[in-house]
């Protein structure tokens, strides 16, 4: 394994010199099968998240995997998932912005699209982009159960939106939107089992009830009801997955290839991989990344294109010129910081791929 690892290392500073983006597909295809299967084990289908890999290609594995179609956090991503062929989307997330440029009547113009509200200023952009559009636009309403971000908080919020929705003939309610924290799944099915009552009062349906993340994977099937899944990170995985209880070391992915530069002293090195390329975003854990070669070596701090290395607890130490392998804290910040992921078998390059829709931000 060591020499296939060096071989492979030889060839990534060939052909594209560090740091640079590497994808397993042996372990990317395993992780979509996983995935796959725990949908089809809960009875719910899978919507996977492309907001983690941002790739058309990698969004048609998961749907030839068995997929109903896909989840994009911005209007952007669905554009390019749309762009190749791609038109069983859900858009996560309030489109105002979108909505009131132009852009979500035209995409709409093209195919049906699902987006998703938690406010009436929201749902009035949306009549206004679906009416631009010339056919009605397919609403599902968010609700938070314990996250506290974005999300109506009581079912009878989430009914005033359902209503407004109804009487209005540009929009069509198709759903509710769900991602539970992990301990709050009870109190999700409260709320959705309130939410049917008041929408079957209103002679209406809840149509597609929606559950989100990774990490939730092990409560699927504890929502009665529930009737798909969206999930990102497991295409991949991370250091946050690993520290989640759902993945393993071999389990990731992605690794990030990055060159030791610099080791001004004994204790302390360089990597050419900074905050523009593994991201500032710790996830909530020490450090900025698990390096596999020295594993108590501690990446603790950032400059742009510097990432400065704690070797204190090393017993052996990285020199000038070494090539590590860094399994990054959350890989869907560290996927929107580069134009293409190496993809590979084993020792051997296979293609690079496009992250087409990085950096789409409205």
């Amino acid at each position: 394994m060591t020499d296939a690892i060096n071989r492979l290392k030889a060839e990534v500073i060939k052909n594209f010199g560090t740091p640079c983006l590497i994808i397993d597909l042996d372990v990317v295809e395993r992780n979509v099968q996983r995935a796959q299967k725990l949908c089809d084990e809960a009875g719910v289908a899978n919507r996977p998240h492309i907001k983690t890999h941002k790739s058309p290609l990698l969004a048609k594995m998961q749907i030839e995997a068995g997929a109903c179609g896909i989840t994009c956090q911005k209007l952007g991503e669905a554009e390019v998932m749309a762009d190749a062929g791609i038109t069983d989307i859900i858009v996560a997330t309030n489109l105002l912005g979108a909505a009131r440029s132009g852009r979500l009547a035209a995409l709409q113009r093209r195919f049906a699209l699902k987006v998703c509200a938690d406010n009436p200023v929201v749902l009035d952009a949306y009549s206004n982009a679906a009416r631009e559009s010339g056919r009605p636009l397919d609403v599902m309403i968010e609700c938070d159960t314990g996250q506290k971000r974005a999300g109506v908080e009581t079912p009878g919020e989430a009914l005033a939106l359902a209503q407004i929705i109804h009487n209005d003939p540009m929009l069509n309610f198709a759903g509710l939107l769900f991602y539970p924290a992990l301990d709050t799944w009870p109190q999700t099915q409260i709320f959705l089992d309130k939410m049917t009552q008041g929408l079957a009062a209103f002679g209406m349906s809840h149509g597609i009830i929606s559950t989100g993340g990774t990490p939730n994977f092990s409560n699927l099937g504890n929502l009665l009801g529930a009737t798909e899944h969206r999930a990102g990170t497991c295409i991949f995985n991370d250091r946050m997955m690993i520290e989640a209880g759902f993945a393993q070391q071999s389990d990731c992915a992605l690794h990030v290839f990055t060159s030791v530069v610099s080791r001004g002293g004994e204790d302390r090195g360089i990597l050419d991989a900074g905050s523009k390329t593994l991201t500032s975003d710790t996830g909530g854990l020490d450090g900025y990344g698990l390096i596999l070669e020295h594993p108590k070596a501690r990446i603790h701090k950032f400059a742009e294109e510097h990432g400065f290395l704690d070797l204190s607890r090393c017993h052996t130490k990285p020199a000038v010129g070494d090539i590590l392998r860094v399994i990054p804290n959350h890989v869907c910040v560290t996927v929107n910081m580069v134009d293409q992921l190496v993809a590979v078998r084993g020792d051997t390059i296979i293609e690079a791929i496009p992250v087409s829709a990085r950096g789409r931000l409205v």
